[in-house]
């Protein structure tokens, strides 16, 4: 295979943002629509959308289709800095983490669009619950069945991407002990998880119909697994990152994925292929990145114990690295090891957190420090 033949690859990414008010570090519950109009006019298509999310203190963003990790770095980077300079201009700003570290979900409204009407009422509190912001990649798979043959397949790995990207320790002003506290928010909704498991796409399809034909979905959109075949286009779409406060960091994660997409891709050429493992093994590593991140390791199945996260990193970069240079993305995932070294968002939270307290603030003024890193973080490097 050449190394530079990245014909076919396609790549993009969505990112959810909340928007604040710097001077309290709360969360504007009604801000200004013209946000999203002004950010609107200020992307071209070729760029990306922004788009209203679920309440309306959040704004939506997505690239345009990329051809490299570098391409989607580029449009991901401008997006992030219009909606940060729309939301200044309103005397608000960004912040990029999967829970604001105090808002209480119960003061806040949802947007006023169908979806998101029909979504509040067939959920009613645990759709109002979700006070939560995700990162979702998506990888062109053409084949619909190479597209749920590799969604039977990524499912080992996602763990090992969550690990990286953790940005939720808190909620509702109390630090919950766990680095991603987002997914036990999520995980309230149906049809959500890990994946189901089907031996073809024809076998995907006609268990989505059985949902739609009682009634009980509109489409494949309202299922919400950590991957899923997206409904219209032809990507796999992978959504159990939490979003990263540092983009570097989040395109690391995208660049791992597309990475272990691909390498799977290699050994079916060759025709081998990952080992499944059944999901009740796979959700213990989905709960320990949950709870610990990376600092506790995960399982390697192989071998039946628990393993160092940092340990597991290295023999998935030299896994990946065939890929990786395919994809001209080697110094995206070797960025992996500066995340292991400094820590994820999580980490950081919590560790201004503490540090504040053992300086004498408050608890609310410790809060908003945390707050305040977070404004900073989400457009340094832009």
């Amino acid at each position: 295979m050449n190394r530079r033949d990245t014909a076919g690859f396609t790549i993009g990414i969505e990112e959810e943002y909340l928007l604040v008010d710097p001077q309290t570090g709360a969360l504007a519950d009604e801000p200004s629509e013209d946000i999203l109009s002004e950010c609107a006019a200020g992307v071209d298509a070729s760029v990306g959308l922004v788009v209203p999310e679920f309440l309306r203190a959040q704004v939506e963003v997505g690239t345009a289709i990329c051809n490299s990790i570098s391409e989607v770095r580029s449009k991901l980077a401008k997006l992030r800095h219009s909606v940060a300079d729309a939301a200044r201009k309103h005397e608000l700003a960004t912040i990029a983490a999967s829970t604001h570290p105090f808002a209480e979900w119960s003061d806040l409204l949802h947007t006023d669009k169908e979806r998101y009407n029909v979504l509040a009422e067939d959920m009613q509190a645990v759709a109002r619950r979700l006070l939560i912001c995700g990162m979702h990649v998506h990888v062109g798979v053409d084949d619909d069945d190479l597209r749920v043959d590799l969604l039977n397949q990524v499912s080992y790995f996602l763990p090992h991407l969550l690990a990286l990207g953790t940005s939720s320790p808190f909620w509702r002003g109390e630090k919950t002990g766990l680095m991603c506290y987002r997914l036990s928010v999520f995980d309230e909704l149906p049809r959500t998880g890990l994946p189901s498991r089907f031996e073809s796409y024809g076998e995907y399809l006609r268990h989505v119909q059985v949902l739609v034909d009682a009634g009980v979905i509109e489409d494949a959109s309202k299922i919400w697994w950590d991957i899923r075949p997206h409904t219209r286009f032809p990507t796999l779409e992978m959504r159990i990152a939490d979003i990263c406060t540092r983009l570097d960091d989040g395109i690391t994660i995208a660049a791992l994925y597309a990475c272990v997409i691909s390498m799977l891709i290699r050994l079916r050429r060759s025709n081998q292929r990952w080992r499944n493992y059944a999901n009740m093994l796979l959700d213990e590593n989905r709960w320990r990145a949950q709870r610990y991140g990376f600092d506790e390791g995960l399982i390697d199945f192989g071998r039946g114990r628990i393993v160092p996260y940092p340990e597991l990193l290295e023999e998935l970069l030299d896994l990946l690295r065939p890929d990786a240079e395919r994809l001209d993305c080697v110094a995206e995932i070797e960025h992996a090891r500066d995340i292991i070294r400094r820590g994820t968002s999580a980490h950081r939270q919590i560790a201004i957190y503490d540090d504040a307290l053992e300086g004498g603030a408050s608890k609310d003024e410790a809060l908003k420090a945390v707050v305040d890193w977070l404004v900073e973080e989400t457009v340094k490097g832009l």
